[in-house]
């Protein structure tokens, strides 16, 4: 499946994790100190996303996407192969953000999922391990905040 994967076990609940993640995205989206602000939109398949990262130098990026899964307080699904009215983009990356209840707290898994090997491996290349584990770390550390 050409997936990338990052983990991390949260001393909290799952309702509260889930509630930082998709209430909280701008504290914990993007590594520091890059900052995010996060348009869910409908909240539902079949909508869609803008995901908007701001650099510390003025440095901007936006990701639309489009919901695939949203299975409130479990998981959400994006992609960025459909944005606007169902218009194809250039696809990069399938991406999954889930929590399951484990133990006293709760398992948070992100996976971003490509189309090609040459698209997975690219994508670690950039710093996806370090990135994406940055962000699960941020995640983890509000989630766990008193």
């Amino acid at each position: 499946m050409h997936e990338l994967t990052v983990t991390r076990l949260i001393d909290a609940p799952p309702a509260k994790v889930w509630d930082v993640m998709v209430n909280r995205t701008d504290e914990w989206w993007c590594p520091v100190p890059w900052r995010a602000e996060m348009d869910f939109g409908s909240r539902r398949p079949g909508g869609m996303t803008l995901a908007k990262m701001f650099g510390p130098d003025g440095e901007r990026n936006d990701h639309p996407g489009f919901i695939l899964a949203w299975d409130e307080g479990r998981r959400f699904a994006m992609t960025d192969a459909i944005e606007g009215d169902l218009q194809p983009s250039g696809p990069f990356m399938l991406g999954i953000w889930e929590i399951a209840p484990e133990g006293s707290g709760t398992r948070y898994t992100a996976r971003a999922r490509h189309w090609t090997p040459e698209a997975r491996a690219h994508h670690q290349e950039m710093g996806f391990a370090e990135g994406w584990g940055t962000c699960a770390d941020q995640l983890k550390a509000l989630c766990e905040a008193g």
